[in-house]
């Protein structure tokens, strides 16, 4: 999957209008996917090898914005993040589509947006970064089968920039299932999943993932 500010197949358009993000219907299918959570970067693993196993060797994928996966799994004519705002004056204050409330004179950011507008909280309150850095956070992961003795396992090295500068992230892996989406710790544990960025927005870091990845699970980062 293409990592990138606007998702493929979502056109530069104008943004729809604002009832668009409260359509009741539309909330309880998203959330089927997707939580109330800050996610800066997802990976749905569809490259893995079909039935459930995993590939014998190791494989490089590129992760997708919140915002364009988002903008895939709910059909959305424009890249739309549900998540962060910008400020317009002729808002309503309503409940989007992921179940979270927001303030009068804000609404979710487009990728049409000026991208040096401040991201906001769903109150309005700054996050202290532009749009641009926000929609500008890239990152791969290589997923390789562990040798013996540690068989069974995956290592995974991530490689990420454009991240808040000397921000505190963590990566978790979600499953998908008919009841829903639930999320774990990458590591199993939660103790080796998390890390600091760079002074420069940028990180690598490697991972244990108990057992095989495959096309049923994705990665997020947070």
């Amino acid at each position: 999957m293409a990592n990138q500010s606007v998702a493929p197949g979502l056109p530069r358009t104008v943004p729809p209008p604002t009832d668009l993000f409260d359509d009741h219907d539309r909330s309880k299918r998203i959330k089927r996917f997707l939580v109330s959570t800050f996610f800066g970067l997802s990976l749905a693993l569809s490259g893995t090898a079909p039935g459930g196993a995993q590939s014998s060797v190791s494989a490089t994928y590129a992760f997708l914005t919140h915002a364009a996966f988002f903008s895939l799994e709910s059909k959305q004519m424009n890249l739309v993040d549900p998540q962060v705002f910008v400020t317009d004056p002729a808002a309503v204050a309503a409940t989007g589509p992921q179940g979270i409330p927001r303030a009068a004179g804000v609404r979710p950011a487009f990728g049409v947006d000026d991208p040096h507008k401040p991201a906001l909280q769903a109150e309005g309150r700054s996050l202290n970064f532009s749009l641009g850095q926000w929609f500008g956070a890239r990152g791969t992961v290589t997923l390789a089968p562990a040798p013996a003795p540690a068989g069974g396992t995956t290592n995974a090295t991530f490689r990420f920039d454009g991240l808040v500068r000397g921000g505190r992230y963590s990566l978790f892996e979600n499953h998908f299932s008919d009841p829903g989406v639930t999320f774990t710790p990458l590591d199993g544990s939660g103790t080796t999943n998390s890390f600091t960025s760079g002074s420069d927005g940028a990180a690598t870091i490697q991972v244990t993932i108990p057992g095989a990845v495959t096309h049923a699970e994705g990665l997020l980062l947070v």
